[in-house]
């Protein structure tokens, strides 16, 4: 029961934290380019700072859950006699599962920092210089956990 409830939350965290990258990338962003820079970086910085505190929880519950659930199967697995040896598949979805947080943590602690000062400021061309750089991680870790998605959904076992 507790591996399904955790593996619920695996999941659901997943879906948020992807889902939020596509819909910012994909829809959000085209959508406020027309506005001016001003209102399109205030409008950005607020929406982001909402996604990322969404992000920061889903990110933590995934790599705690994650966890649980690796040491969970390898302790039932001891515990029968057997030897654990854990499927590459799942090797991956952990390193970059790992890659994904440190680069969310990048984005949140360093260049979304970046951003709220440069708009507090008024400076919109640092703002929007900002705003380029976490668009250029996001894709990258977007990238990733589609990646991620692929070979553990696809259950590549060599």
């Amino acid at each position: 029961m507790i591996y399904a409830l955790l593996k619920t939350v695996h999941v659901l965290s997943i879906i948020v934290w992807i889902g939020g990258m596509v819909f910012a990338h994909f829809f959000l962003r085209p959508a406020v380019a027309q506005l001016e820079p001003p209102a399109r970086l205030r409008l950005m910085h607020d929406v982001l700072g909402r996604f990322f505190q969404a992000v920061l929880l889903a990110s933590l519950l995934t790599l705690a859950s994650g966890v649980w659930m690796l040491g969970r199967v390898a302790k039932q697995v001891v515990q029968s006699g057997g030897s654990f040896e854990m499927p590459l598949a799942w090797t991956v979805m952990a390193a970059m599962g790992v890659v994904m947080v440190a680069i969310f943590m990048h984005i949140r602690f360093a260049l979304f920092k970046r951003l709220g000062e440069a708009v507090a400021a008024s400076e919109w061309a640092a703002a929007g210089a900002a705003l380029a750089q976490i668009r250029t991680w996001v894709s990258i870790n977007l990238g990733l956990g589609v990646l991620v998605l692929l070979v553990t959904l696809m259950r590549w076992t060599t």
